[in-house]
């Protein structure tokens, strides 16, 4: 077995070259792969130590505390919810969106606050659906995600300019920061409450706006 250490961008590149596993950390992503040449697409192939790399995998994704209601865990994980949270539970996969980012997390901690139970909510560029499942759980009526990609979790593909004016009280967007300033007059015009995040403020933390 081998392994290659490779960038966040890749995710997707590496489960559709076949990867055994991968581990996340901060900035880049340690991949195994069965065969040298497997890996060799990625970067520099080292021979990996004998270990149980599902075990390490899953391993790598211990639950969080979001916030003040969320408690966010992988399926295998068999930690008990705490008491007076949400238990906010994404597969790990190829889709954006499994809550360890910070951007995902302030979007998550500002649902909190701003989601009111019965209220309508529009995710867009859902990904894994990880903010369309909190606003669920936060007791939105209604939820709609949408995204470009079709393999997302979706009710349809496409994006906020589909979307007539007033249809709802929450959008959400984790995207980046020329994306969403592209559709800044449509997130104005389809809700009265906006939770944008998916970008740095000038100090190079990240971020995310309520407005």
């Amino acid at each position: 077995m081998y392994t290659v250490t490779s960038s966040l961008d890749q995710l997707a590149d590496l489960y559709e070259a076949g990867t055994l596993g991968v581990i996340e950390h901060d900035n880049w992503v340690e991949a195994f792969f069965e065969t040298r040449a497997a890996a060799a697409r990625f970067g520099v192939p080292r021979e990996a130590p004998d270990i149980d790399w599902v075990r390490q995998t899953e391993a790598a994704w211990p639950p969080l505390l979001v916030g003040e209601k969320f408690f966010l865990v992988v399926p295998w994980r068999t930690e008990p919810t705490p008491e007076g949270r949400f238990r906010l539970e994404i597969n790990p996969g190829l889709q954006c969106g499994t809550g360890q980012h910070p951007c995902t997390q302030k979007c998550l901690e500002a649902m909190e606050r701003i989601v009111k139970p019965g209220d309508s909510v529009l995710d867009v560029g859902s990904g894994s659906g990880i903010l369309s499942v909190a606003a669920k759980l936060l007791g939105a009526g209604r939820v709609v995600a949408c995204d470009i990609d079709s393999e997302a979790c979706i009710d349809f593909v496409g994006s906020v300019d589909a979307v007539r004016d007033h249809a709802f009280d929450v959008v959400v967007a984790n995207i980046n920061e020329d994306v969403i300033g592209r559709m800044l007059p449509d997130f104005e015009r389809v809700a009265k409450h906006r939770i944008l995040s998916g970008f740095e403020d000038e100090s190079g933390e990240w971020t995310c706006v309520v407005f």
